[in-house]
């Protein structure tokens, strides 16, 4: 019986080895790592002539992670030299193909680039900056990394985990018996686990196919896998899964598996490029990623990595005047968690790609997504808005909330999204108010209204109005009487002034005479998703939209009436560079390009003329923009939307939980567009007029014909129907009176007013 327990219970033991083998046998052969999405933003274009200045330049190698350098070795690295920056550039993948690393020169001017050239002295008239890579998609495990081949690993790298971690890895079999009784000895005297000797490849075993839960029967199997792995794979394959399998850090619900992802996480940088003071950093951390965390722990982490530098002397890896050199290095680890990462502008990627992918191919199968962001867009957004919400916090306090706020940046031309911010917080990757905000859109409904007047025929910009009192009785039998934001009516008024100081009574009644219907119409045209109830309000902006569903609206008036499907990804490319999926340009005329060009001129008017006049001491001089301000019912937001000849920005400013702010949209709003605006060194806008179309200069105040030096008068141009006939207003050019004097500070306290 004795003899027949002994034989099941080594045929058991051999069934349960032999188990073990295949299983470990078959997966690694098998190994292809879950690889998430990574996703990167437009690469910067430079070339011969571009508006960019040499500070402009090394600002966006830093963020690339190149770093300054005396002499120039390898990629990734610039120096300066009097009026030019060199800069060796790292191998690049765009959508529509690859880059070789290359030495680029590039010298400026007083207007930019004035010249570049590649090796040799060979003129380069244009090429790219690298993608700059701004985040993964990745499962829902959290688990991130990015997979290198042996070719792209340091030398350093595995020699140091060899010298570290498990010396005798080139010649054991996978377990180290002499480091496993003395850890067993250590382990029996303690009567509990408080000692290892788990040599690299048990190490790999644990972390690709078992928990590390700290029981003897986990250890068993450890050791017979980790036996089983040395048997069936060579040392290189195993150091390099190892390499890439590896747990190194956590950055919130994303874990940071591999040295290739480490390196881009704590160091900003490719594997390929670190210092051997970084590479002592990743080793010292693989002892344990939480106790040495660099970030929290840099006095503990700092120790660690001298003493693997020690090390690494002692073994002879490297020479002791390099380990001591490398010792008076500091950690060089980056400050912030991720190089780039703009969650709400990752928000919107997602969302678009779920249409055409699922999840599990978005997470796993390393697919690499091009996108619209321009990194120097979004910074400067996000710094408009951060430091305008700051300024508005002290001087319009509102209890302990504070002001939020969001901001869309796009390309009319080409819908592309240049920037999405989603609160003050930009980093937060939580409530993200460009998308999910749906607030009331105030006054922003206007022009769309005077749109649909120009439409029909019957209205231009110069066409008197009446601001008067208005009573309409609703479907409830209760009247609706609305009201200016100054409580003053103001008597017949010409359109581009209605439009221009936001005269809610005027509207009123330009809207209510088209119909409710036709407005809907005109907004969903433009790219409004859902009608809005068929209500009086509306015509005062009773209606709840986000702020990128406002870009979307107000990009087809900056196309000149063409709407153009706003979007964020450009391209998917396959993990192996083959081309998945485009996102070409859709273009679609939605409105007559002379209606359009007619009511964008009385929206130039509502930044010079109008309440968006604050404006003009933030904008540089030169900068013709137009747009208009949005506030809604008792200041609960306040909007502003508005356009160059090359940008469209929208702004919204006001409490999550809807509490009044005290903001007008000139108030809130706008000081973040403009200051946004004025430093995107964005071009005037300067729309070509449509045949049909003329220029003439009227009174703002009357609507009558009145040119530039007609005393009396507050001239300002405006499109209009050819062969319209303006009447002159009556003693325009007598000179300047008394009375006049008296009507243009009028003119100026009422432009206050607004």
């Amino acid at each position: 019986m004795l003899a027949l327990a002994l034989l099941a219970g080594v045929l058991g033991c051999a069934g349960f080895v032999y188990y073990l083998d295949r299983m470990v046998t078959v997966r690694f052969e098998g190994l292809r790592w879950t690889l998430p999405a990574r996703v990167y933003a437009a690469p910067l274009d430079l070339y011969t002539g571009l508006d960019l200045s040499q500070p402009q330049l090394e600002h966006e190698l830093q963020r690339l992670s190149y770093h300054r350098v005396a002499q120039l070795q390898r990629p990734g690295s610039y120096r300066e030299s009097g009026d030019r920056i060199e800069v060796y550039l790292r191998p690049a993948r765009f959508a529509d193909g690859r880059r070789p690393a290359i030495p680029l020169s590039v010298s400026f001017g007083s207007t930019g680039i004035r010249d570049m050239r590649g090796a040799g002295g060979r003129e380069v008239p244009v090429t790219r900056l690298d993608p700059l890579l701004i985040g993964s998609i990745f499962p829902s495990d959290g688990v991130d990394r990015i997979v290198v081949m042996p070719q792209q690993v340091p030398p350093l790298l595995p020699a140091a985990l060899k010298a570290v971690e498990d010396r005798t890895f080139d010649t054991n079999w996978g377990i180290d018996p002499m480091g496993i009784v003395r850890a067993a000895w250590v382990d029996l005297r303690s009567h509990r686990i408080e000692e290892g000797a788990s040599t690299l490849t048990q190490q790999l075993v644990r972390s690709y196919f078992l928990s590390n839960r700290q029981t003897f029967g986990r250890k068993i199997r450890e050791a017979i896998m980790s036996v089983a792995l040395t048997a069936h794979f060579s040392k290189a394959d195993l150091m390099n899964a190892y390499i890439n399998e590896i747990f190194l850090g956590q950055d919130g619900n994303r874990s940071i598996h591999g040295f290739g992802l480490a390196s881009e996480f704590y160091f900003g940088r490719p594997l390929a490029e670190l210092d051997l003071h970084q590479i002592a950093t990743l080793v010292a951390i693989v002892r344990g990623p939480t106790y040495y965390d660099p970030r929290r722990h840099p006095r503990r982490v700092l120790a660690r990595r001298n003493l693997v530098l020690k090390i690494l002397a002692q073994q002879g890896v490297v020479k002791p005047e390099q380990a001591s050199l490398a010792e008076r290095r500091p950690l060089g680890v980056t400050s912030g968690a991720s190089g780039a990462y703009y969650p709400a502008y990752l928000d919107l990627v997602r969302r678009t790609l779920q249409h055409d992918y699922p999840e599990k191919e978005l997470t796993e199968a390393g697919l690499r997504v091009y996108t619209s962001l321009q990194p120097r867009v979004q910074e400067l957004a996000e710094r408009a808005l951060d430091a305008h919400l700051r300024a508005l916090d002290k001087s319009h306090h509102r209890g302990e909330e504070k002001l939020e706020g969001a901001v869309v940046v796009t390309s009319p031309q080409s819908g592309d999204v240049l920037a999405i911010v989603g609160g003050r917080d930009a980093d937060f990757d939580g409530f993200n108010r460009a998308l999910d905000a749906h607030r009331s859109i105030g006054s922003l409904v206007k022009p769309f209204i005077y749109l649909t007047a120009l439409e029909t025929g019957r209205y231009t910009a110069a066409t008197v109005i009446q601001d008067q009192p208005v009573s309409i009785r609703l479907a409830s039998g209760r009247y609706w009487r609305p009201h200016n934001y100054t409580r003053r009516t103001y008597g017949p008024v010409p359109l581009v002034r209605a439009l221009g100081d936001s005269l809610n009574l005027a509207t009123v009644g330009v809207g209510m005479d088209l119909g409710l219907g036709n407005i809907t119409h005109t907004l969903q045209r433009f790219g409004l998703q859902q009608a809005p109830d068929q209500v009086p309000a509306m015509l005062l902006g009773a209606i709840d939209i986000s702020p990128l569903q406002v870009a979307q609206l107000y990009n087809g008036l900056a196309n000149g009436g063409f709407r153009t499907p706003l979007r964020t990804v450009q391209a998917v490319v396959s993990a192996d560079g083959k081309p998945l999926k485009a996102f070409p340009v859709q273009v679609t005329q939605v409105a007559p390009a002379a209606d359009v060009y007619q009511v964008v001129s009385m929206m130039e008017q509502v930044v010079t003329h109008g309440t968006g006049v604050p404006a003009l001491r933030i904008l540089p001089p030169g900068l013709v923009t137009a747009g208009k301000t949005g506030t809604s019912n008792h200041d609960r937001d306040s909007w502003f939307a508005g356009f160059s000849g090359g940008d469209l920005a929208v702004v919204w400013v006001g409490y999550d939980h809807y509490q009044p702010t005290g903001l007008t949209g000139s108030e809130g709003a706008l000081p973040v567009w403009a200051h946004l605006m004025a430093s995107l060194g964005t071009p005037p806008l300067q729309m070509p007029p449509p045949e049909g179309v003329t220029e003439t200069w009227i009174d703002y105040l009357t609507g009558m014909g009145a040119p530039p030096g007609c005393a009396g008068a507050e001239p300002v141009q405006v499109a209009v129907p050819a062969g319209t006939q303006v009447p002159p207003m009556p003693g325009c050019g007598t000179g300047t009176t008394v009375g006049t004097v008296f009507q243009r500070a009028g003119q100026w306290l009422h432009r206050l007013i607004h």
